[in-house]
């Protein structure tokens, strides 16, 4: 099934075209994470596809971002949105070609941006060719022991092999039906019955994803995403937990199948690979792990470049709280030589413009919140990450100001956490409505049609948050995304970075400054943020460049000028240079 290029580039030939390389370019990169079936919609389908962000990829040049991150688009029978992954060398039909996704590499790079893919080892569809062999082999089969097949408890083996629960609820283990067609041995799925586990202690797991890392280095890409880089080493014996409710998406809570140390050493095997490619390939890993610490782990020289900051993601919008993570993360990434990286909203989440506009309740939610509340706040809530040293990551749609699509009817939603949770922690589609572009019909310029498909319905109110309704307005959340993301770069003390120098400032405000590096030279920068619900009075930093209440500056002079000084409007973020 996998697919083949006849003239696949040399990983020195993909890199050719985008320029001169900038070294270390992941330590302070702004990281675009695309979901390919919600992006654009190149055929008509109402499906998104790989065409369709190919000819999209001008927007996020002209938006200032770095780096592109594809959710999986690999083939699969899409039993979780494509990370129940089939056949890790081919390119899903819904989605296009191999050449399709050659043409979208090719057209990055010559755009200057990187192309990141996501990697999932963790599991594999049940539609895998190993787990369909192995099912039909029978007890004994040698592929069984690439996954986790175990007899059942009872006398009759009719209890599972241990207390484990899925992440997307019921047991973390189905029973198979035999050849001759009798119950059969269990296999261990940490999430839908569709994507069993691999066994890592396998060495042909092991070799399958080093040849894998290579299919996609050769084709040209910058890095990847690994998904779930916490689960792949399960504690020695399979030991029950003890209790129920275990854990929830994106829970940290120490278990026997996550954050496991062995997974370190898989780790240091694929840094090797990708420190072999030129081009500064990298590696991210999306790890829930207990404490920051634990995750710094997995960013140590010799192992991967990034991890997702999720405990920043699921801060409240809270001053004291957001210092404390703010101060963790640097400390700890600081400790292993690592960049922070911050974000906000990713596939897995409720969007933040919705979560902001609610009261502190976790990442998932059905209720819209206030709307005008939500959308300050997330307005801030950007302008102070991207003025933190490190690297940051934006989902698509964020930069329109889109909130999570709460009302869906459960006929039309697709997780499949909502199916088997009774729709706890299974809303996930929410923050997957196909995103808008233009016009005053669905869906919207996502596809190529007025009037088309879309594989997941639009509120009517989306015709005036999208691309072509935002593209000149000044006061609009796109136009405020561009002016910020083109300051990060221009200014030489934002970007790359260790720390921030707390200023002092009333309560429920945030305020710090940045240094340019040394022999930079340029303005030493100061972010205010005030996440109060009433406006609130400071010394004058300095020259206004940016607010997030208005996104035009003011004439201020250009460094604090004594007993002057400025009111900063509620749930408002400003920067300024000094």
């Amino acid at each position: 099934m996998s697919q083949h290029l006849t003239d696949a580039p040399s990983s020195a030939t993909a890199h050719s075209a985008g320029g001169a390389e900038r070294r270390d370019w992941w330590r302070e990169a702004v990281i675009y994470q695309v979901y390919p079936r919600s992006f654009a919609d190149g055929n008509g389908d109402g499906m998104g596809d790989l065409p369709g962000v190919t000819a999209r990829l001008p927007y996020l040049r002209d938006l200032g971002v770095d780096a592109v991150w594809l959710s999986p688009f690999y083939a699969s029978p899409q039993a979780d949105a494509g990370y129940d992954v089939a056949d890790y060398r081919a390119v899903d039909p819904m989605f296009g070609s191999l050449t399709d996704a050659d043409d979208l590499i090719r057209a990055a790079h010559a755009l200057d941006l990187k192309v990141i893919v996501d990697l999932v080892p963790n599991h594999c569809s049940d539609q895998h060719e190993w787990f369909k062999q192995a099912l039909r082999e029978g007890v004994g089969s040698p592929l069984r022991e690439r996954f986790h097949f175990r007899p059942g408890k009872g006398a009759d083996g009719e209890l599972p092999p241990n207390d484990w629960e899925s992440i997307f609820g019921g047991p973390a283990w189905t029973r198979t039906v035999e050849p001759d067609g009798t119950p059969g041995e269990w296999y261990l799925h940490l999430f839908a019955p569709e994507q069993p586990d691999f066994n890592w202690d396998h060495p042909a797991v092991h070799d399958e994803f080093r040849s894998v890392l290579r299919f996609w280095l050769d084709l040209g890409t910058d890095g990847f995403r690994i998904d779930v880089a916490h689960g792949l080493v399960k504690a020695a014996g399979l030991p029950d937990i003890g209790h129920g409710e275990q854990l929830t998406l994106l829970g940290t809570a120490a278990m026997p199948y996550f954050d496991q140390d062995g997974v370190h050493e898989i780790y240091r095997g694929w840094r090797t690979i990708l420190d072999e490619y030129a081009g500064d390939r990298i590696a991210v890993a999306e790890a829930w792990t207990p404490t920051i610490e634990r995750a710094a782990l997995y960013l140590r020289p010799d192992e991967l470049h990034q991890a997702f900051n999720f405990e920043y993601l699921s801060t409240p919008w809270d001053a004291a709280a957001l210092h404390q993570v703010i101060d963790k993360s640097l400390n700890a990434m600081g400790a292993v030589g690592a960049p922070a990286t911050w974000v906000l909203s990713n596939h897995d989440v409720t969007r933040h413009a919705t979560r902001f506009g609610n009261p502190p309740g976790g990442t998932q939610l059905r209720d819209p919140g206030d709307r005008e509340l939500g959308l300050r706040r997330a307005r801030a809530a950007v302008m102070l990450m991207l003025a933190l040293p490190g690297s940051a990551y934006l989902y698509q749609g964020e930069e329109l100001g889109l909130p999570d699509v709460t009302d869906l009817p459960d006929e039309v939603r697709q997780d499949p956490s909502f199916f088997r949770a009774a729709g706890q922690d299974g809303f996930r589609d929410g923050c997957r409505v196909p995103i808008p572009w233009s016009g005053t019909e669905a869906p919207y310029g996502f596809g190529p049609v007025a009037g088309g498909p879309s594989w997941l319905p639009q509120p009517e109110s989306w015709a005036e948050l999208s691309v072509a309704a935002q593209t000149g307005d000044p006061g609009s959340t796109l136009e405020l995304y561009r002016a910020a993301l083109a300051l990060r770069r221009e200014l030489p003390a934002l970007g790359a970075g260790t720390e921030v120098t707390w200023l002092d400032a009333p309560e429920g405000v945030l305020a710090f400054r940045r240094e340019p590096a040394a022999g930079s030279g340029g303005d030493a920068f100061v972010c205010t943020v005030n996440l109060t619900g009433e406006p609130v009075t400071l010394p004058l930093p300095g020259r206004e460049l940016l607010s997030s209440a208005a996104g035009v500056p003011s004439d201020a002079g250009s460094a604090p000028i004594d007993g002057i000084d400025v009111t900063i409007a509620a749930d408002t973020a400003i920067w300024w240079a000094i």
